[in-house]
């Protein structure tokens, strides 16, 4: 797997979420959105653009992916 940088977390309490909440709205777990603040599970690309959506930031931002 390869590594990266989650500020999920960040963008998640910018946008007044919990982490049930985000969970709740993106169709995943609460376990899944700890695993990804955490960068310990690689989002697929529909699940990086629905949190995207829900947190209202850019993808890249969200999560970074060192070249």
């Amino acid at each position: 797997m390869e590594q990266y940088i989650s500020h999920l977390k960040k963008y998640r309490q910018l946008a007044e979420l919990t982490q049930e909440e985000l969970a709740n709205r993106v169709g995943v777990r609460r376990e899944t959105i700890i695993r990804l603040e955490s960068a310990k599970y690689n989002p697929s690309l529909k699940l990086a653009v629905d949190i995207s959506r829900a947190v209202k930031a850019p993808i890249e931002d969200i999560f970074v992916f060192p070249e």
